[in-house]
């Protein structure tokens, strides 16, 4: 389907600054001024949330711009209730662009008498009016299915491809991608295939929950640069403990390429101190000062990608397209022409 008007963004107050930056790069795209729709989210005193959209959106296909990270429980209620209103102010078409899914690492009952918090959040989404959901590296691919309704999950790897590609030129036949666990292969390998490189494995063995017993280096990373692959960066300990490992086991340097900076606690201070050269993280969680001020973080913008997968949702064109390296260059153009 497509529609007539304009693409609408709308934005919660969750990362205000991804969504206008990919306002603004859909206006670059469309020769026109796309900016967000005049609304305001707030607060009562006692914590409720409160939505008014000044704009008429009548028939409008709307794109809602909310990651659901820290605070998660009141990002979320911000989408639903936004969603809400769009619904109930008669929209066309409600796509909720979620650049982290919070709650994916519930996607299964670990043990009795546990949740599966993902797929009820998948619910509460869908019962809320949202007819699409566009994400990036969701935590499992399998809670796509917990949806009922079409689901784009984006990836990181292409853009970490133009990255390390831009970043590690003239020593790319050093570097070898390390998975910092098993469950993570598949992404590592993904990335490893993408760029030409090496692929290596981080076993860890837990005497319990939250406690790991020990890690092993699976492959040969002696003199290699290393670079550690994830999703999801929360506390940043097993982060910081595998990059020791890997330089014990005879790396030349280590780096990280992780598509969501939780970075909860310690986890600045943490990764300031560690044996790792840089880690580099998207904006999908907009940053805190503390992780704008630190020297050996670094990030990487996501607001092309999206601009262009809203517009190709808008104008019913593939989005796995953005799935290649050869089609993100030119959206990324400039970024990395620069040393």
């Amino acid at each position: 389907m497509q529609f007539t008007s304009e693409p609408k963004l709308i934005s919660g107050t969750a990362n205000l600054p991804l969504a206008k930056s990919v306002a603004r790069r859909m206006s670059m795209h469309r020769g026109m001024n796309i900016s967000l729709v005049d609304a305001r989210v707030e607060r009562f005193n006692d914590q409720e949330i409160f939505v008014e959209v000044y704009e008429n959106v009548r028939g409008e296909d709307m794109f809602i711009i909310q990651p659901t990270s820290r605070p998660a429980n009141d990002n979320l209620m911000e989408l639903l209730i936004i969603t809400d209103a769009l619904r109930r102010s008669s929209a066309a078409r409600i796509t909720a662009v979620i650049p982290y899914f919070g709650y994916a690492r519930q996607d299964r009952r670990t043990k009795a008498r546990t949740p599966i918090s993902a797929k009820l959040v998948a619910n509460l989404i869908t019962e809320a009016g949202v007819e699409r959901v566009l994400t990036m590296d969701l935590h499992a691919a399998q809670i796509q299915g917990f949806f009922d309704i079409p689901v784009d999950n984006l990836y990181a790897s292409p853009i970490f491809a133009l990255d390390i590609a831009h970043h590690f030129r003239g020593s790319m036949e050093e570097i070898t991608v390390v998975s910092p666990d098993v469950g993570g292969v598949q992404r590592a390998r993904e990335l490893a295939k993408r760029i030409g490189a090496r692929l290596a494995i981080v076993d860890k063995r837990r005497s319990k929950p939250g406690e790991i017993e020990g890690m092993t280096v699976i492959g040969d990373v002696t003199g290699q640069k290393c670079l550690i692959v994830d999703d999801i960066c929360d506390t940043a300990g097993t982060l910081c403990k595998a990059a020791e490992v890997i330089m014990e086991a005879g790396a030349s340097e280590v780096h990280a390429y992780i598509t969501h900076g939780v970075l909860s606690g310690p986890a600045v201070e943490r990764i300031g101190k560690s044996v790792m050269k840089s880690l580099v993280i998207t904006d999908t969680i907009e940053p805190t000062e503390a992780v704008k001020a630190a020297d050996n973080i670094r990030i990487v913008p996501t607001a092309p990608m999206f601009a262009q997968a809203i517009l190709n949702i808008w104008n019913g064109t593939s989005v796995s397209s953005l799935f290649d390296v050869q089609t993100l260059e030119p959206i990324y153009e400039g970024y990395y022409s620069h040393d």
